[in-house]
């Protein structure tokens, strides 16, 4: 299951995000986005865990939760449409 992380401190990396959502489960993928141009955070990304289950704990416990003084917004990630758009 696909899972959005909003709000990142643009000093968090994929490794440290990775390990926040490990204590619920299997993380099959961490992918911070990056603006091609400054080569610098958007402050946001998505993890993928291998079960629903595992997502929705993660989802749960750090919805809310303060990492490197930002207070994370995580929810299931919508899938894109077809223009590209979500």
């Amino acid at each position: 299951m696909r899972i959005y992380v909003g709000n990142l401190s643009y000093a968090v990396t994929e490794d440290e995000l990775r390990q926040e959502f490990s204590a619920f489960g299997e993380v099959a993928s961490v992918n911070i986005i990056i603006d091609r141009y400054s080569g610098r955070s958007k402050g946001f990304g998505f993890v993928e865990m291998n079960t629903k289950a595992e997502a929705d704990a993660a989802i749960t416990a750090l919805n809310g939760k303060a990492v490197k003084d930002r207070t994370l917004v995580v929810n299931e990630a919508r899938p894109r449409s077809e223009d590209g758009k979500r």
